[in-house]
């Protein structure tokens, strides 16, 4: 295997990334970087031969990594990337800061980023797919998010920058997320932290919060403003569709869609990532048959297939 440009951190080849997804499925990545910090991802990036390909990856809360693997560089943030501080109205987190936990510091603060405090994952993953719940975005509060380009360089990226859209920015191939800065609206510490326990209370109540899934597994089909916020003259739900498909509780092999939300894809013991992307393949097909409408996949799926005995 070619060797890979020295650093500080931890570099690891042929790295199974099962147990870093939420899913606990996929093969292994050729190679795992942790950085210990932007400086040793800087310059790591800006030796790293450009036929390397770059795949960052966050706590793998919204990923299908594929049962043959990555064949690239996968980067991981770590302890280096999570600290959290507040000045003002202002909250600046390192991207593998838990989105959960930037939530909490804010509140704590009278800062109001209360639509953080369910969404799963961090907050690199965040601002790279402008997470949003409960109406807010990432979008509505983003300030600005320092970068290493796939060359090695250190950026400040604006909304202008990113194009925010539903799900989805436009930060380049190969860029990886450092940190980010919102702001959001003063607020009662108490009142805040109220709020957030029950959204808590609401979301367990609903979702399988229990069982490995990856979040809501596709799209609402919907009407979406070009910074992401659900345009309310169209209230279809990906759930009701399903329902109407008849695919709640559908299975293939460990894989299933939650009798609980059927939005939600499921590893009910001993799921491949094939059996979970061919289940979810099955449900568009399924919908599209009956209402003619096209789910998009929410979950990001990356990597390939395994090889055929």
């Amino acid at each position: 295997m070619t060797a890979l440009p020295p650093v500080r951190g931890q570099l690891t080849p042929n790295r199974p990334l099962a147990d870093l997804t939420w899913l606990r499925v996929g093969g292994p990545a050729d190679w795992l970087f942790q950085p210990a910090d932007e400086d040793d991802l800087a310059a790591f990036l800006a030796a790293l031969a450009p036929s390397f390909a770059v795949f960052p990856m966050g706590v793998g809360s919204n990923l299908i990594v594929r049962d043959g693997g990555i064949r690239a560089v996968v980067i991981r943030l770590g302890r280096g990337f999570n600290a959290i501080s507040v000045e003002g109205r202002r909250v600046t987190a390192g991207a593998a800061a838990l989105d959960a936990h930037v939530a909490r510091r804010a509140a704590e603060a009278g800062v109001d980023l209360t639509f953080l405090r369910t969404i799963p994952g961090a907050i690199g993953g965040a601002v790279r797919m402008n997470a949003g719940c409960y109406g807010s975005y990432v979008a509505d509060h983003f300030v600005s998010a320092n970068a290493v380009t796939r060359d090695g360089r250190c950026v400040t990226l604006t909304a202008a920058d990113l194009k925010f859209r539903y799900r989805q920015t436009d930060l380049p191939e190969g860029w990886v997320i450092t940190s980010a800065t919102f702001e959001g609206a003063e607020g009662d510490p108490a009142a805040l932290e109220a709020r957030m326990a029950e959204q808590i209370a609401k979301r367990d109540a609903t979702q399988p919060t229990r069982d490995r899934s990856a979040g809501s597994t596709f799209r609402n089909p919907a009407g979406f403003s070009s910074t992401g916020r659900a345009d309310d003259t169209h209230e279809l739900k990906a759930w009701k569709v399903i329902d109407d498909a008849g695919m709640r509780g559908a299975r293939r092999g460990g894989a299933q869609m939650s009798e609980k939300h059927s939005n939600f894809l499921i590893n009910a013991g001993g799921a491949t990532a094939a059996d979970l992307e061919g289940l979810g393949e099955e449900v568009r097909k399924r919908v599209f048959q009956q209402s003619g409408l096209t789910l998009e996949w929410e979950i990001m799926r990356v990597g390939e297939p395994a090889a055929e005995a």
